[in-house]
This record gives C-alpha cells, structure tokens and sequence, in this order.
C-alpha cells in the first residue's frame, strides 16, 4: 500500500514535467561539454601548442621541502610537498579557450535564434504605461493590454502631472 502510494507520487512528480526537463537539461548539457571540449582541445589548443612547442608548463613546480629535483614526477615520486603553479597556469589557459569557446557558441546560436538582432537588444525591456507590466523594449503594442505604444505616449504618462514650485 506504501509502495503505491510513493510510485503514484513519483508518476505525478515525472509527469509534472521537471524531472523531464531536468533531464533533457542534463543531457543536453553533457552533449554541449563533449562539443566545447572538443573545439578546445581538437581545434583551439594545438595552435597555442604549436608555439610554445618548447615550454612544458606542466613541470613547472616549487619544492616545498627545499631540495631540487629534475622533474615533477621525480619529486612527487620522493614524496615531496611542492606547488604545482605550472599545472594552474596549464588549467587556467584551458579554462580561458574553454570560457572563449562558450561564448564563440552561444554567441552564434543567438544570432541563428533572431538573425539581424543583438542579444542585447532582445533582453532589454521596458514598462508598458497603461498596464505596468514588464514588455520588450521595441514593443509597440503591449500584449498583455493591448494598448497602442508610441513614444508620445510614453513620455506622456512619465511626466508629472503636477508641476509644484
């Protein structure tokens, strides 16, 4: 009896829709961090390694123990403490092709979405002065009261109705 009851409460929750769109989400984003990934490893970074083909960053290190040693590996194999700042600037150069390719992507996903438009222009709204409510900014009918918006009407109901001196 329980264990219907919590199976109809899960049913309800699934068809609810979130859990499906959390999942389609999760998805898809796996998807997008496959792609990213490749575009920095596959097509960014071979150019980057192309020109410091002579610098190893990744051995770049502090030895916390005050000895030298010849290699990274030789001083993690000794069980030295050391810094790996060479292996953060690594990371860090990755993390910006990474944060780059992002943008490259969904910069040009939003201009297939609404072409001839700058996101910025679609995310900017204003006040409808009839009805209060949030519309785009090149609105120029509020489609929730379906008033009539000029920019003589605006100014209109902005300015004071009271002028005191």
């Amino acid at each position: 009896m329980v264990y219907i009851r919590f199976l109809k409460e899960f049913r309800r929750f699934v068809i609810k829709g979130n859990a499906a769109d959390m999942g389609v989400g999760i998805v898809l984003g796996a998807a997008f961090s496959g792609l990213i990934d490749s575009l920095v490893k596959d097509i960014l970074l071979p150019p980057v390694g192309l020109i410091l083909a002579k610098v190893n960053l990744s051995e770049l290190y502090i030895s916390l123990s005050g000895r030298h040693y010849t290699s990274l590996a030789e001083a993690q194999e000794a069980g030295a403490a050391t810094v790996n700042y060479g292996v953060f600037i690594t990371n860090f150069i990755r993390f910006i092709f990474v944060l780059f390719a992002v943008f490259i992507v969904i910069r040009q996903l939003n201009r297939w979405k609404k072409p001839n438009q700058d996101p910025a222009v679609s995310m900017t709204k204003k006040e409808c002065p009839f009805c209060c409510t949030s519309i785009p900014s090149q609105a120029v009918k509020c489609p929730n009261c379906s008033s009539e918006l000029d920019q003589r009407t605006i100014d209109y109901k902005r300015s004071p109705k009271l002028k005191i001196k």
